[in-house]
């Protein structure tokens, strides 16, 4: 079975980069400057931003659905980032360090499984559990701070 991974669509949050520090904290955001790299994953580059290089640290709701489920969390956003599209069945690098956290989610947006991997085991898991009856689309975290990380649909 094949799956897609989605990164988050960078229009999305270009508009923010041109807010004033103000204006981002009156939305909950700022802007931040990586001082140690890995540490600030790109939501939609899906690579760890540099040393140097500016990024916004925002909430971000991913799970938006009227269910005990709905969730945000602070995610990272590169200033200029480029849009990964991952191939079909593979997943980016910036997962294979990592503690990821699998959440398994039916029709209903409803939580039916659930598994933490480390992140070169990745592509089994989705696989695995996209095999149990029910599952329609996974969300990755990584799992230390708990960050939403992707969406994965079936391919």
């Amino acid at each position: 079975m094949s799956f897609q991974i989605h990164a988050l669509p960078a229009r999305q949050f270009a508009h923010l980069f041109e807010m004033s520090d103000q204006e981002l904290a009156a939305q909950n955001a700022r802007r931040e400057v990586v001082a140690v790299s890995p540490g600030s994953p790109c939501r939609v580059s899906l690579e760890d931003a540099k040393v140097g290089e500016e990024v916004l640290l925002l909430n971000y709701e991913h799970q938006a659905e009227a269910t005990p489920f709905r969730a945000s969390h602070a995610i990272f956003v590169r200033r200029g980032a480029a849009q990964a599209f991952p191939e079909r069945g593979e997943a980016p690098d910036v997962f294979r360090s990592r503690l990821i956290s699998l959440r398994a989610f039916n029709a209903d947006h409803i939580m039916i499984d659930a598994d933490a991997v480390v992140g070169v085991t990745l592509e089994t898991t989705i696989t695995r559990l996209f095999g149990i009856p029910g599952v329609e689309y996974l969300h990755l975290h990584y799992a230390k701070p708990g960050c939403f990380a992707a969406r994965v649909t079936r391919a």
